[in-house]
């Protein structure tokens, strides 16, 4: 499926392609929270990074995240985080540790995206009590990362194109 974005004042827009387009997976680590400017429930595409094609390219900054675990050290994050300069809007994320892949934020994703069956709210651990999950009965939910990733969940329920 061709994925078509952009950010909230017009000046980068993007097209990617997506075996994965299912936006499923709800993240609520403090990067996520904070990067998005909400509560939480970042939710994050599986694209194919060499069909990415933007326009307004010089209008993107990128941002390392700083990691921060209790009781472990700091440390940058590989990934780089794409944002506007001019509105901030969140575009995606790539980390060179998984070269063939982008992973576009469902919020910048101007058409309609398909409806999942069931949704992973993951990073529970890191979600500030005031925050509601508003798991389904049939959703997970995963205090850290999940071992399912987004390409098996999309296998496992038959969505994969």
């Amino acid at each position: 499926m061709r994925l078509e974005g952009s950010c909230q004042c017009g000046a980068v827009r993007f097209t990617v392609d997506s075996d994965n387009p299912y936006p499923y997976q709800h993240c609520y680590c403090s990067i996520c929270r904070k990067t998005q400017g909400g509560s939480g429930a970042a939710v994050n595409l599986s694209a194919k990074s060499d069909t990415l094609n933007i326009e307004g390219e010089d209008r993107i900054t990128r941002y390392h995240a700083r990691i921060r675990n209790p009781g472990e050290d700091e440390e940058v994050s590989t990934a780089e985080r794409c944002f506007c300069k001019e509105c901030g809007t969140a575009l995606w994320l790539y980390d060179p540790t998984w070269p063939e892949l982008l992973h576009p934020f469902a919020s910048a994703i101007d058409m309609e995206l398909p409806t999942p069956p069931e949704r992973t709210h993951i990073m529970l651990a890191f979600k500030p009590a005031w925050v509601p999950v508003p798991a389904g009965p049939d959703d997970r939910t995963e205090d850290h990362y999940p071992s399912e990733s987004i390409a098996d969940w999309h296998k496992r329920l038959n969505l994969s194109g």
